[in-house]
């Protein structure tokens, strides 16, 4: 069984304790991500709330999530038609072959 680590983390100037089984350079990351852009919309909005703060880097988080996903599915789809291409250019070249 993993062992779970508990790492100290800061977000937004607040301190939290994150358990998990991952290594611990990639849970400081995200958490460095996720202050990241709550110390950016407090700048850019003018928001004093920290809440709002954190439902809107929540929610543009979730975005480019969504984005990035919706590239991935278009790059999955695309290589699948062109290995369907290649494939049938492979057949022709067997065929023309026997």
């Amino acid at each position: 069984m993993t062992e779970k680590n508990t790492e100290k983390v800061e977000i937004f100037g607040q301190e939290y304790k994150i358990k998990g089984v991952g290594d611990p350079h990639y849970i400081h990351m995200i958490a460095g991500y996720v202050d990241q852009k709550m110390r950016e919309i407090a700048h850019s909005s003018g928001i004093m709330s920290q809440s709002r703060i954190a439902i809107l880097a929540a929610l543009n988080i979730a975005d480019e999530l969504h984005q990035e996903r919706e590239d991935s599915d278009n790059i999955q789809e695309e290589l699948g038609r062109r290995a369907a291409q290649l494939g049938e250019l492979i057949e022709d070249k067997i065929g023309a072959g026997s």
